[in-house]
């Protein structure tokens, strides 16, 4: 169990934070499944996904609120934030966000074989004028 966090700790931080997509293959393995809406299930996809988010927020980040493991699954409740330079849902407009991410992971052989995540998408929609 300790090792799986290790590993889900180490797949955020160099994979979202630094943009180090030569780990995808050390911690998802290649036939893994992806449950999260909007995402492709194979780890091309998962580093398309990781690179919009870094352009369209190059300061993009997730830190790891709380993380627990009970065998072959790793759950984390994760904060992410960052600035839109890039142009996300529209064109650049230099507003931060910080929305509550959570994520599930099923590991198997120390790689990610399962992945369920559930961002706080509508506290990205734009706020209403006056509101």
């Amino acid at each position: 169990m300790r090792q799986n966090q290790e590993a889900f700790r180490q797949f955020i931080h160099e994979a979202y934070n630094q943009g180090n997509y030569e780990v995808l293959p050390q911690h998802v393995n290649p036939d893994f499944v992806e449950h999260q809406f909007g995402l492709k299930p194979i780890i091309a996809g998962m580093h398309s996904g990781i690179a919009y988010l870094r352009q369209a927020f190059p300061d993009f980040s997730l830190t790891i609120e709380e993380m627990v493991a009970d065998g072959d699954r790793v759950w984390a409740r994760m904060t992410a934030r960052g600035t839109n330079l890039g142009g996300f849902m529209g064109p650049p407009n230099g507003r931060s966000f910080e929305v509550s991410v959570f994520d599930e992971a099923r590991f198997a052989n120390g790689k990610i074989v399962e992945h369920w995540g559930s961002p706080d998408r509508f506290a990205l929609l734009p706020k209403p004028k006056g509101g």
